[in-house]
């Protein structure tokens, strides 16, 4: 009940009919993130994309220029050399057949999953595992590489990987409550404009439909989609 307070207290002040600049979402999100923790602000856009067709599907990474304030946790399939390069990087787990046996037992305490070339033979057998969670690595978002510590760095220094759902949408972590306003336009701006480049070529008709930005707890807010590209 009071979890129900509080969201209607939030929601309090908000047109659910109008499209918000960028700039007035954000202070509206932030004033209303009052949770006792650093709440995510969070992006949601609808794209005009069906990802059941293979010529529609967006995804991609983009490194945030204020990083996303969160801790994440990386893995990396990686075998002598590169396993203690990916670990001098500061990778958090790193493994080959030991590592996939425990993704197996369903051991998956990790956010991001990074893999040398030669690994993948072993790291397709976990598609079923892994590909539902997002974490199946992949030569288009730099997560499928050689140059494993650039990866491990770009994971840990606020890399975001977006990927559209079957439902045609995106959604992504651009930040904390704790950021100021202009480091979160900033970081919505860059993932905005990745995914814009990231428009496939079967893409037709207006591409992004609709924006809402939220923190964790709090209510949803419309964003005008011209807005993201002032």
């Amino acid at each position: 009940m009071a979890i129900g307070k509080r969201f209607k207290s939030a929601s309090e002040g908000i047109d659910r009919e109008k499209l918000y600049g960028l700039t007035e979402a954000v202070a509206m999100v932030k004033e209303r993130a009052l949770a006792k923790f650093d709440e995510t602000i969070e992006i949601s856009m609808n794209l005009g994309v069906d990802p059941r067709h293979a010529d529609q599907m967006v995804r991609g990474v983009i490194n945030l220029p204020n990083g996303t304030g969160r801790t994440v946790r990386v893995a990396v399939f990686a075998k002598d050399d590169k396993a203690e390069e990916a670990k001098a990087a500061g990778a958090d787990i790193v493994g080959a057949e030991d590592l996939m046996a425990d993704v197996q037992a369903g051991k998956i305490n990790f956010d991001r999953c990074i893999a040398t070339p030669d690994m993948m033979a072993l790291v397709g057998r976990l598609g079923k595992v892994l590909g539902p969670r997002n974490l199946m690595p992949n030569p288009r978002t730099g997560t499928v590489t050689m140059d494993v510590a650039a990866a491990v760095k770009a994971a840990k220094g606020g890399s975001v990987e977006f990927r559209v759902e079957k439902a045609g949408i995106i959604q992504a972590g651009v930040g904390k409550a704790s950021f100021g306003a202009d480091a979160l336009e900033e970081n919505i701006r860059a993932l905005t404009d990745a995914v814009m480049k990231a428009k496939p070529t079967g893409a037709k008709g207006t591409f992004v439909e609709r924006v809402a930005i939220s923190s964790t707890m709090g209510p949803g807010i419309k964003v005008d989609p011209a807005s993201l590209t002032e």
